[in-house]
């Protein structure tokens, strides 16, 4: 079984026993964490949506938190002696997902 869910503003398939890395959430690592906003619920024999997903939710465990990698920005302007370097490193959590309720329907 598998479901896409919505958090920090993306959507993410996922599956029983995965980890990923979502957008920051705010709680502690170790505790567990549960995702109302689920868009679609699928398994072998077909998918549900809408109105069918009521009461659907994922559950998962908060393995971590961290920063991804460095982002370098460079703009630069040729002939205009103007250039200007930035950097970016987005904070993260890292999630194992425990388990996937389906809907009432």
């Amino acid at each position: 079984m598998y479901a896409v869910l919505v958090t920090g503003g993306k959507q993410y398939r996922v599956m029983e026993g995965e980890t990923l890395r979502v957008e920051l959430l705010d709680a502690e690592a170790g505790s567990e964490v549960k995702f109302d906003n689920v868009l679609l619920l699928g398994d072998g024999d077909g998918i549900k949506v809408g109105d069918a997903l009521q009461g659907a939710s994922v559950s998962a465990k908060i393995v971590g938190h961290g920063r991804a990698d460095k982002v370098r920005i460079v703009k630069f302007r040729r002939r205009k002696h103007h250039r200007k370097q930035m950097g970016h490193r987005q904070h993260y959590t890292e999630i194992q997902i425990t388990g996937i309720a389906g809907g009432s329907k």
